[in-house]
């Protein structure tokens, strides 16, 4: 059996290993347009220069699995092209590529390496009094802004939103919210403009619908995500399976918390499939959220199983070394396709 995986994310990355661990006959093949794998909820610390969000993709993936550095341009009955030219005939096809990195001329997108390294850099240009206005009042958004005011306490620097972490309890929202005041961040309730002269703006508003599943012939929900059946697969194309931001599965957050889950159960119903078995269908259940504010301070969430916020939440430093441990749990379990989910609510 030829699989390609397409993208190779933390669902991509997740999906390919596991499927090669559990079918030793089978052919896979990844296909990314980087040959680094990207840590995306460690953007934040690669814009301030606080960490690191990038290791070797080749390094993340089984052995026995084939990297192919490229871009798919098109999707086709039982075929894929590449941006080299080349075609990857496919009997089935993981599709995993994702959500785009778009941003308005002028700013820079928290959703990509390529745009989190320039923004390194305008920032490393800046000098004493510079302003940074980070758009966006969610997770992202909040860790983004909490980073560079902790590293560059010289800097003015704000966030714009019509709403802070609406995501959180009133009382998680309320300790992020004090954080950011301590850490002298402005915060700017409303809408970003244009007009802004900030030196540096990072925007921080969840992606759009990657270009590729734009064009190819999947069909899509009313947002222009892959639909999917309860088995993950496409709709419209059962020999294709569709998980992690590209994927319209119902309830599910945009999140390497749904998508690690999603790409396993995905490769489980792919082998299920290829054993003649029946599918089984996708469900899982949230735990909370995290939410880091510099290095030594942040916030956790727990959550209903329907990702609804409880009252229980603690932050401080305990906060940060728990959301520390989630961000290396993350690539352990890409890097051995392990994934532990509890069943969705009824």
């Amino acid at each position: 059996m030829k699989i390609v995986v397409a993208g190779a994310g933390y669902a991509g990355t997740t999906a390919a290993n596991r499927l090669a661990r559990k079918i030793d006959e089978a052919q896979i093949t990844v296909v990314n347009p980087s040959p680094d794998f990207v840590e995306r909820v460690r953007l934040h610390e690669m814009i301030a220069g606080s960490g690191s969000a990038t290791r070797p993709l080749r390094e993340m993936l089984h052995e026995r699995i084939d990297l192919v550095v490229a871009s798919i341009e098109e999707i086709g009955d039982g075929v894929v092209t590449l941006s080299t030219g080349q075609d990857l005939a496919f009997d089935r096809l993981v599709y995993a590529v994702g959500s785009s990195n778009e941003a308005p001329q002028g700013t820079y997108a928290l959703g990509g390496a390529d745009q989190a390294a320039r923004a390194h850099e305008k920032l490393t240009e800046l000098g004493a009094g510079a302003t940074v206005t980070v758009v966006g009042g969610g997770l992202t958004g909040l860790e983004a802004v909490s980073e560079v005011a902790t590293v560059r306490p010289d800097l003015s620097v704000c966030i714009v939103s019509e709403e802070f972490g609406a995501s959180l309890s009133d009382g998680a929202r309320g300790r992020v919210l004090d954080v950011l005041r301590s850490l002298g961040v402005e915060i700017v309730t409303g809408r970003w403009t244009p007009d802004d002269d900030a030196d540096l703006v990072l925007w921080a508003i969840a992606g759009g619908v990657h270009e590729l599943t734009a064009t190819s012939p999947l069909a899509v929900d009313a947002a222009g995500r892959v639909a999917v059946d309860e088995f993950l697969r496409s709709t419209s194309h059962p020999n294709v399976y569709a998980v992690g931001d590209g994927a319209a599965v119902p309830g599910a957050r945009l999140s390497c918390q749904a998508a690690i889950p999603q790409a396993a159960a995905a490769a489980d119903n792919l082998v299920r499939e290829a054993k003649g078995e029946a599918g089984k269908p996708f469900s899982m259940s949230f735990v909370g959220q995290n939410v880091s504010l510099g290095r030594a301070n942040g916030v956790i969430q727990a959550s209903h199983r329907n990702d609804e916020p409880t009252r229980f939440w603690f932050g401080g430093r305990p906060a940060a070394l728990f959301k520390e441990q989630v961000c290396r749990a993350t690539v352990r379990w890409a890097r051995s396709g392990t994934a532990v989910a509890l069943p969705g609510p009824r």
